[in-house]
């Protein structure tokens, strides 16, 4: 295929229709200082393949790998053990099949995995139904308080200070693009939050985290009973899936969507992605639900089959009746969470969270051991914060040069915070070692 590029005529003319006199206007939210005014002078000149991969190799050669030294980190991206089945599975002819499941007809391995991948997240969140997974997290979260606004047809968004960064500053981006209201509560994992008081006639939605942020546990259903009161809905997100192992389901505590983070089954850690989201919400509202949902059914001569039910994006229906503009699922990461889950079973799903729960409580004791760190938590899964003698980022530093890496600093998450910087968040899960926990010990004596 040849490359066309457009004639000058032609840019001005485009430029002309959306009411822009230059390229450069289209970059004017882009700060002038980091705009380039020549070439960059000091980019190597051009090499062979061979020669790439030998610089690359030896550029990723400096990096720390969670894999090869001690490793803590957390904060909604774990470090989990992903079976090699897995990945010789995905990479199997009869899951190749085309992009987006438009022709039921072609793409029944595509359509039956991603029922099953409904099928596991409605049992692990204990709702209804379930989509065919969301971009991550995060953007699931957004969805969730936009699906929100719409059913209640309320604009004002209530979200704990508890609840990860990443998954507030998404949604509050949407809201400043679609103009509901963001009400953010302050994150302090010394205060219980009164997110009650925060629910007035207006409030479409409360969003709370389980585990939150800090790692801190919740029982959440008087906030369901107090949201349904007022007549909001209750989003609960979920960072750590495997922690539904062990947790009463946020179904059970009376949530109305559940939005989670599935990375940690069956997808590695890959510098923040990619990652796949799960959407679950109750059946009265699932005709306000992002995304896609792949339904079964029978052919012509009585035979179970696969199709979209359920495709809520305007390319797939009208335009003014789309509840979401996401152009799909992640595909595969779902495909790889409902391989990890299935080669696990229940009674396996329930040792992995049985285990990463008990390394947790091994760790924080030994922690609490080591004169200057204090341990924060009543409760927790696998993740809990610390208190250190100091800023928490500069100690985080030091353990890294010795080839640790020793948790999150909070500070690192908020920035505007100075109450949170000696604050550490720190994880242990299956594949956290005890030797991993007394390097960890051993250095923070040495460091305090």
């Amino acid at each position: 295929m040849r490359y066309l590029p457009l004639t000058e005529p032609d840019r001005q003319a485009m430029l002309a229709a959306i009411g822009v006199g230059s390229v450069d206007d289209l970059f004017e939210d882009v700060p002038k200082t980091a705009w380039l005014d020549a070439p960059i002078a000091d980019l190597p000149n051009h090499q062979g393949e061979i020669e790439v991969e030998r610089a690359m190799t030896a550029m990723a050669g400096e990096n720390l790998s969670a894999d090869s030294v001690p490793s803590f980190l957390g904060a909604g991206a774990y470090r989990h053990h992903v079976p090699a089945t897995v990945d010789h599975l995905i990479q199997r002819g009869e899951f190749l099949t085309s992009y987006t499941p438009y022709q039921p007809e072609v793409t029944q391995g595509t359509l039956q995995y991603l029922f099953e991948f409904q099928t596991q997240v409605a049992l692990l969140t204990g709702m209804d139904v379930a989509n065919a997974s969301m971009y991550d997290g995060a953007t699931a979260c957004a969805e969730a308080v936009m699906m929100a606004n719409r059913a209640t047809r309320r604009e004002r968004a209530v979200m704990s200070g508890g609840l990860h960064p990443h998954y507030r500053d998404a949604t509050r981006t949407l809201a400043h693009f679609t103009g509901f209201e963001v009400s953010i509560g302050d994150p302090d994992p010394m205060v219980d939050e009164d997110l009650t008081a925060r629910i007035d006639d207006n409030t479409s939605c409360v969003v709370v985290q389980n585990p939150d942020l800090f790692g801190r546990v919740h029982d959440l259903s008087a906030l369901a009973d107090a949201c349904h009161a007022k007549g909001a809905l209750l989003i609960v997100a979920v960072t750590e899936v495997v922690s539904l192992g062990l947790l009463t389901p946020p179904g059970e505590m009376g949530a109305d969507i559940v939005v989670a983070e599935g990375q940690s089954i069956g997808n590695p850690l890959g510098y923040g992605g990619p990652h796949v989201g799960l959407f679950a919400t109750r059946d009265k509202l699932v005709r306000q639900m992002p995304g896609r949902l792949c339904g079964q059914t029978v052919d012509t001569e009585g035979r179970r089959g696969f199709v979209l039910t359920l495709s809520t994006r305007e390319q797939h229906i009208r335009r003014e009746k789309a509840t979401s503009n996401i152009c799909t699922n992640s595909g595969l990461c779902a495909l790889a969470f409902t391989i990890h889950l299935s080669l696990l079973g229940e009674q396996g799903f329930l040792r992995l969270a049985e285990t990463n729960h008990a390394n947790a409580v091994k760790l924080a004791d030994m922690l609490a051991a080591v004169p200057g760190v204090e341990v924060l938590n009543d409760s927790f899964f696998n993740e809990f914060a610390v208190r250190l003698p100091g800023p928490a980022a500069t100690i985080v530093d030091r353990l890294a040069e010795r080839g640790i890496l020793a948790g999150v600093p909070a500070g690192r998450l908020f920035a505007d915070r100075a109450n949170l910087a000696d604050l550490m968040l720190v994880t242990a899960t299956e594949l956290t070692t005890e030797g991993d926990m007394h390097a960890l010990c051993d250095a923070l004596r040495e460091a305090l």
